[in-house]
């Protein structure tokens, strides 16, 4: 897509640029195949930044990484969508509908655990790989015996007036994309059977070399056979139409990488759990994330991670090529700041053959920060947000772990604030009228044992207050009843002015006021929907009210 804004022969330079590519490929694989033994307890970029940069380094790449699983999600799904449209166009315009279909699908698939979801994935990634070299076989068959015109592409060496450094640059970015994921393994250690870091290294191995010919294969065939981007249809989808014409062998392409790009999904539903509880841990986001579900995954975090998948699905409209460039600057920002952490661990600790590894973080983190800076020079316009988002995250990780720190620090027995002892107890009642509901929170009051029970009625009519203090006098003359008249109709103004005055009196005498709300809870909670919430508007409001304890008394209705 860079390399047509000059000419169709300028795509010879699409060679380099994949060898250039493979070379960052092979640099990052072993980059992160040594902090997979480094740190065996997974959490990547962010564990890696934090013990090595500091705090600050840490949340950046922590907070980098979480937004692009959320963008691993959404760019995996818009191009197995992409995929799928150009088999059948006349999908192409409910594009944004299958696609947040396919990520509910997956979230669900997930919640049931990450073992089974691994089990489903396994076989399409079986079927794609085995499509893909059929493909660049034959294709590559089909050259080599003659089959394919010479003419249909620009010979290697072409000149093509109008190229320069800062478009070369710019298309090796936008390749440099293929790239993402590539640090999830590190991330997702603790969902490897042990030898858990062995595992991870031996997958992560297995992954470059898949993606470094696969990769390649599609690279020379798209050069080889001249094909240009399109709107309406993917490269592999041109490929496999001028190798095979539209018959089995296209449609089972298609249908495998539509199928492996919708799942490639779970790279982001395996890592974002894991990196969050990592953060949720240090109390850098709230300890939500850390709760498991009944299949022991981190159920909030992949419902978290399907919602906000399908926003930004729904925001760029489906289209996988104004979310990569943002999706790619995202990954690259902790692969620098993981390579350069990396390299200050080697020099720190130089521990046995340390000089090797370091040249190879060194490489990882020159041609990682390379990358970045050329994202942001070429295709600014859209990773702008970058630059917005990312000090936006790491100042809300720094408000929560503030939070949480003062939280601890006030409910800590060990701090100067002494409990003082309640030496009596004084329960006020609102009630509405003579029922079952408030019989039954009657005689739950009576059960605290009490000093003073207070009903109090709030009547918007005076002669409403005259009748029913007739009606509570017959019936309950043993506990007080105080009416207060609200002309204007409002229950919470007078009732908490009442509390207040209550509670002044109370404090004087060490005395504790609670308050007991009645509520009946109807058999069907729709009918809930019915009735007004007086009861919870009360509860809502005094919840927040310092030195006053609120009960509420359900009463189960049987109709």
């Amino acid at each position: 897509m860079v390399l047509i804004t000059v000419s169709t022969a300028a795509f010879w330079y699409s060679i380099p640029i994949g060898i250039g590519v493979l070379v960052l490929l092979t640099a990052l694989i072993l980059s992160y195949r040594q902090i997979i033994f480094a740190y065996p307890h997974g959490g990547g970029a962010y564990v890696v930044s934090k013990q090595n940069l500091g705090v600050y380094a840490g949340l950046v790449a922590g907070g980098s990484l979480l937004v692009d699983y959320i963008l691993t999600v959404a760019v995996s799904v818009s191009a197995g969508t992409d995929a799928l449209t150009s088999a059948f166009p006349a999908l192409h315009e409910h594009t944004v509908a299958i696609a947040v279909i396919f990520v509910i699908l997956i979230t669900i698939l997930n919640l049931r655990g990450v073992t089974e979801s691994a089990s489903v994935l396994a076989y399409p990634v079986y079927l794609f790989a085995f499509a893909l070299f059929i493909l660049i076989g034959v294709g590559m068959y089909n050259i080599i015996t003659g089959h394919v015109s010479p003419e249909l592409h620009a010979p290697i060496g072409t000149p093509v007036a109008g190229i320069s450094l800062f478009l070369l640059l710019k298309a090796f970015a936008s390749g440099s994309s293929a790239l993402t994921g590539v640090e999830a393994i590190s991330n997702a250690i603790p969902n490897f059977k042990d030898p858990g870091p062995k595992n991870a290294a031996k997958t992560l191995m297995a992954m470059g070399i898949l993606l470094a010919l696969l990769f390649s294969g599609i690279v020379f065939l798209a050069y080889y056979l001249g094909i240009s981007p399109n709107a309406h249809e993917t490269v592999v989808s041109q490929i496999a139409n001028q190798t095979f014409g539209r018959h089995f062998m296209y449609f089972f392409i298609q249908g495998t990488t539509a199928l492996i790009l919708i799942l490639a999904d779970n790279t982001g539903y395996s890592a974002f759990p894991l990196l969050a509880v990592n953060l949720a841990k240090d109390k850098f986001i709230p300890r939500m994330f850390t709760v498991r579900g009944d299949r022991l995954g981190y159920s909030n975090g992949i419902i978290i991670l399907g919602l906000l998948s399908i926003v930004l699905i729904i925001g760029f409209n489906g289209q996988t090529e104004h979310l990569i460039p943002l999706y790619a600057v995202g990954v690259f920002i902790p692969f620098t700041l993981s390579q350069s952490d990396m390299m200050v661990k080697w020099i720190r600790e130089k521990p046995t053959g340390w000089v090797p590894k370091l040249i190879i973080n060194t490489i990882g983190a020159l041609i990682s920060f390379t990358v970045s800076i050329v994202f942001f020079m070429t295709k600014f316009s859209q990773v702008w947000p970058v630059l917005i988002f990312l000090p936006l995250i790491v100042y809300l990780f720094h408000r929560i772990r503030k939070h949480y720190e003062a939280v601890g620090e006030q409910l800590r027995l060990a701090t100067c604030e002494q409990a003082v002892p309640i030496e009596g107890n004084v329960v006020i009642l609102p009630v509405s009228g003579i029922t079952h509901v408030v019989e039954h929170s009657l005689n739950y009051a009576k059960s605290l044992s009490a000093d003073q029970i207070i009903a109090v009625y709030i009547p918007f009519e005076r002669e409403e207050a005259t009748r029913f203090e007739e009606k509570w006098n017959q019936w309950r003359h043993d506990v007080r009843l105080v009416t207060l008249h609200s002309p204007y109709r409002s229950i919470i103004h007078p009732l908490s002015k009442f509390i207040d005055t209550v509670h002044r009196k109370a404090s004087e005498s060490n005395y504790q006021v609670t308050v007991v709300i009645p509520q009946f809870i109807p058999k069907k909670s729709w009918k809930n929907l019915l009735h007004n919430q007086t009861s919870f508007m009360i509860r809502a409001y005094l919840l927040y009210r310092k030195d006053v304890i609120v009960t509420t008394v359900p009463y189960h209705l049987k109709k």
